[in-house]
């Protein structure tokens, strides 16, 4: 399976991964596409692609990539910082796609379009696991806030996506720490180190979609922590509208 780890410049917490993923043995020599700067992995079927542009606003980047370099782009992992108005350090990954705004079909405030949800990595639970578990093992989660989120924000992708954060200041954004569990987690989970715990959807097993709740929804991360199930997308109740029977208007955002 093809995975793009896509980063941007424009993005201090995606470059200080990048530098971690970088470490990993098997990369080749960076090369310069239209597109962004494009690094192979020389074992694997992986590839970075580093862009200009900031990620969230990156609409069909990985059909683009596909085009451009010949590359079979079957998931994207996005490494990105996290931000947030309590600025509480995290360690957190989500879906993406804004599917309770509307109207449907305008462009959404932090990137994507209201209305459009993009299909989630089948890798989801097993990257939420491997990082809690490596987080721990670095006590780190005695500074971080262990967690995951809702589906929320662009870009609009084809390909199944996940964005892996780092939170939620410059402080944070920059630790080599942090970004490091990281890039372990991508190490282990895409099969590229000795102890890789590779684990393909093969079509059938437990999936778990997780609907109403708040946006970093406890109850879920408490199920996909203490079992070993597959992970569509986590729809807060912001994101949800229920359609109203009767005379009742529409409600939700």
């Amino acid at each position: 399976m093809g995975t793009l780890l896509l980063s941007s410049t424009k993005d201090t917490a995606s470059m200080n991964i990048l530098s971690e993923v970088l470490k990993i043995e098997g990369w080749g020599e960076e090369q310069d596409f239209p597109h962004g700067l494009v690094t192979i992995h020389e074992e694997f079927e992986v590839q970075i692609l580093l862009i200009d542009n900031l990620h969230i606003l990156a609409d069909g980047i990985d059909k683009e990539h596909r085009e451009r370099t010949g590359f079979p782009v079957d998931e994207v992992l996005v490494l990105s910082k996290h931000a947030s108005a309590s600025e509480v350090p995290a360690l957190t990954l989500h879906a993406i796609g804004v599917p309770g705004e509307t109207p449907h079909g305008e462009r959404a405030r932090s990137g994507g379009f209201k209305g459009k949800a993009v299909p989630p990595s089948t890798r989801f639970g097993d990257m939420f696991r491997t990082m809690r578990r490596i987080a721990i093992e670095a006590s780190l989660d005695e500074e971080y806030d262990i967690t995951l989120e809702a589906t929320h924000h662009g870009p609009l992708l084809d390909s199944p996506t996940l964005y892996l954060e780092i939170g939620s200041d410059e402080e944070r954004w920059a630790d080599s720490r942090a970004a490091r569990v990281w890039a372990q987690t991508i190490s282990i989970c895409l099969g590229m180190s000795e102890d890789a715990q590779q684990r393909e959807w093969q079509g059938e097993g437990d999936v778990m979609i997780g609907l109403g709740g708040g946006h970093y929804a406890p109850r879920h991360k408490a199920i996909i922590s203490e079992t070993e199930v597959w992970v569509g997308h986590i729809l807060a109740n912001y994101a949800i509208v229920f359609d109203g029977h009767g005379e009742s208007p529409p409600s939700g955002p």
